[in-house]
Parts: structure tokens; C-alpha cells; sequence
């Protein structure tokens, strides 16, 4: 659920820095290029090879192509305006409080994180290739989504939880 009103405006000033932070970070220059680089060999795949390659196969797998590689695309998109979301906001074309709104968050969770009801095998290795490296991203993406905005909790590094195991043994 995300928080509305009073609370919001606390969760949005508390995650103020730790945005600044990893948009300002070269976790989040090598994570944008390497979104934009994916995106670009998608569509080189899906205008040139695949297509070619979608045209030979049968009525099946055809339609099961079909469905996969709108959801890769559908992926890359969501992931990609995040990504230019979270420049706009570095570069000062964007306020942070703005970025946090839902409109500008992570979005068609449903399609993106949802796995197809049919076995991929038949279909062609890139686009297999190409549906794992974008399902990675954008499970990478939303996991920053939901702790950059409050969503979840930030994971706990070594020492974090050393500490906590420490306090949940009473040694600390």
C-alpha cells in the first residue's frame, strides 16, 4: 500500500538522500546504459532477425512469439522511462517529489513479472535470450523502485546484519 498525505510527504523527505544518492552513483550510469543498450538490441532484433526468424516458425510458437515479445517490450519500455525518470531528476529537469508520484513509478507489474503459461523452448534463442536479460532488469528495477520510494525496506548490508544478528542473540 503507499502511504498518502502527511505520511508520504515523511517517506518522501526521508528517501530524499538515498535517491540523490543512487542517481548521482555509477550503479545507476552503468544500470541506465545498460537498459538503453537493451533496449536498442531488442528492437534491432525484433525489426530485423527476429522477424524473420517469428515468419518460420509455426501457427503455435508463432503466437506464443507474439505474446513473449510484446511482454519483452513491454518490459523495456516501463524500464526505460524509470530510467529516464530517475536522469530527468539528476540532471534538475525533474523535482523528486514529482518522480515519486505513481504515475512516474515502475508500472505493469502484472505483465512484466508474470512468466508465460507456455514452455519457451520452441522459441528462438535470442528472444529467450532477450526475455531473461530484461526480466532480470526489471526485477533489478523494481527492487530500487520499492526502496527508493518507500515501497520496502533497503537490504541490510554484511555489517547491518551481523548487527541484527548480534541484537537478535542478545550478544550486542
Amino acid at each position: 500500500m503507499i502511504a498518502s498525505g502527511p505520511l508520504r510527504e515523511d517517506m518522501m523527505a526521508g528517501n530524499e538522500i538515498d535517491i540523490a544518492s543512487f542517481i548521482d552513483s555509477a550503479m545507476f550510469d552503468r544500470t541506465f546504459d545498460e537498459g538503453m543498450a537493451l533496449v536498442e538490441e531488442t528492437a534491432r532484433y525484433l525489426d530485423g532477425k527476429g522477424r524473420e526468424e517469428a515468419r518460420a516458425l509455426p501457427r503455435k510458437v508463432s503466437m506464443l512469439y507474439a505474446g513473449e515479445s510484446m511482454r519483452v517490450t513491454t518490459r523495456l519500455m516501463q524500464a526505460a522511462s524509470w530510467l529516464l525518470v530517475q536522469r530527468a531528476v539528476r540532471d534538475g529537469d525533474m523535482e523528486r517529489s514529482d518522480a515519486m508520484n505513481e504515475r512516474y513509478r515502475l508500472g505493469s507489474r502484472e505483465i512484466c513479472l508474470g512468466t508465460c503459461a507456455e514452455d519457451v523452448a520452441p522459441l528462438p534463442e535470442q528472444l529467450k535470450d532477450l526475455l531473461e536479460r530484461s526480466d532480470h532488469l526489471y526485477r533489478r528495477l523494481a527492487r530500487l523502485d520499492d526502496v527508493l520510494f518507500g515501497e520496502a525496506e533497503a537490504p541490510l548490508g554484511a555489517r547491518g546484519q551481523f548487527d541484527a544478528l548480534a541484537r537478535a542473540f542478545g550478544t550486542k
